[in-house]
């Protein structure tokens, strides 16, 4: 398929749309607390589905690496995350209600991305 033939779907364009906002225009601590909340959760998928792929399905660990390697704890995520925080409560700057509206729509989008790719959601075999 060329670049010119392909046609976008329309769920999988809103998660990265609001990330890109969110760098954009949203207050770097409240984008944190979001951000790594989010990439939290992620990690809890990936350990998931590596162990069902693992147990249901005799994958390899090679063949699962790339779902290992995000569930694994990010520490140095983590301390940026808190840094992150730190800088906007020391000035004034995290406003939770903004922080948690992002948390969810993060969450609700990437979960709009999945269903989108599911098969037969939106006319994929």
């Amino acid at each position: 398929m060329t670049a010119e033939a392909y046609e976008p779907e329309a769920g999988c364009q809103v998660y990265p749309a609001y990330v890109a906002w969110l760098a954009l225009h949203g207050d770097p601590a409240d984008v944190a607390i979001a951000v790594y909340a989010n990439f939290a959760a992620w990690g809890g998928y990936c350990a998931t589905i590596a162990g069902a792929l693992r147990t249901r399905h005799g994958f390899t660990d090679e063949a699962c690496g790339f779902f290992d390697f995000f569930a694994l704890p990010a520490p140095a995520l983590l301390d940026q995350a808190v840094a992150a925080v730190q800088e906007g409560l020391d000035g004034g700057h995290v406003t939770m209600p903004a922080a948690l509206r992002y948390g969810r729509l993060l969450q609700s989008y990437e979960s709009m991305f999945w269903d989108t790719l599911s098969p037969g959601a939106t006319g994929h075999p």
